[in-house]
């Protein structure tokens, strides 16, 4: 049996160039279906309060901006408006994605994007030694600091996420 190829992605790239460490892990994409956020975290074995997803959204004034709340969780659009210092924000729609960013639905990451957009966490990432988002593809996970990963994006950190 041949042996696998790493995947190595843009993201990857961009953090090795900027020596900024991180882990990766794996996980069979085929797997993953609705709530792919949460099905993600379990099959890398991380809780879900430390699993980022990443969405894209539009702001009035702003325009094109990421955000990065945990994966079991809801973005507030009102709190990240405001955040933002935008009247109102709204979902891209998913066929935008790939034009804007350069990754597909499931395998957005924070880092790497065709262009860069201002980046926003929520800011319970601050409490935790290290948090997961996106490596570029789907089947990639990356972990590190959230301090690392705001060296390698520029974000803010703001609350941004609805009560539960």
């Amino acid at each position: 049996m041949a042996k696998r190829k790493p995947v190595v992605t843009n993201a990857m790239r961009i953090l090795k160039a900027a020596k900024l460490p991180f882990e990766e892990i794996e996980y069979e994409a085929e797997e993953v279906g609705e709530d792919f956020g949460v099905k993600i975290a379990e099959l890398t074995g991380l809780a879900p309060e430390m699993s980022f997803k990443t969405l894209v959204v539009r702001g009035e004034k702003r325009g094109i901006m990421v955000v990065c709340i945990p994966v079991n969780r809801e973005v507030d659009l009102k709190k990240l408006a405001k955040a933002a210092g935008d009247k109102r924000v709204e979902m891209i729609h998913v066929k935008e994605l790939l034009g804007l960013t350069g990754y597909i639905r499931g395998g957005v990451s924070p880092i790497g994007m065709k262009k860069k957009y201002p980046t926003y966490i929520n800011s319970s990432a601050r409490e935790l030694d290290k948090i997961a988002v996106s490596g570029g593809v789907c089947g990639v996970t990356l972990v590190m600091t959230p301090k690392d990963l705001q060296k390698a994006t520029q974000c803010d950190f703001a609350d941004i996420v609805k009560e539960d």
